[in-house]
């Protein structure tokens, strides 16, 4: 029942829509940037896994921030 009413179609749709939008900015505001700062290829490669961790601290922001606005709403 709970599982069912996480899971919505309008939930999923919103999660799917949030990721797109998320990974477009990460691509185009964080990793595009940093690949083009370089010009050798493993610095190039090094950049972009460097900006793995921009992206798990921004998501992981987001995550807390939704958190506690759970905990806090009622």
């Amino acid at each position: 029942m709970l599982w069912s009413a996480i899971w919505s179609p309008t939930n999923a749709l919103v999660a799917v829509c949030a990721s797109v939008f998320t990974l477009a900015l990460y691509a185009g505001l964080i990793l595009v940037p940093a690949w083009s700062s370089y010009t050798r290829l493993w610095e190039r490669l090094a950049a972009a896994v460097l900006t793995l961790y921009v992206l798990a601290v921004l998501v992981g922001v987001g995550v807390a921030g939704a958190l506690a606005a759970v905990y806090f709403w009622g």
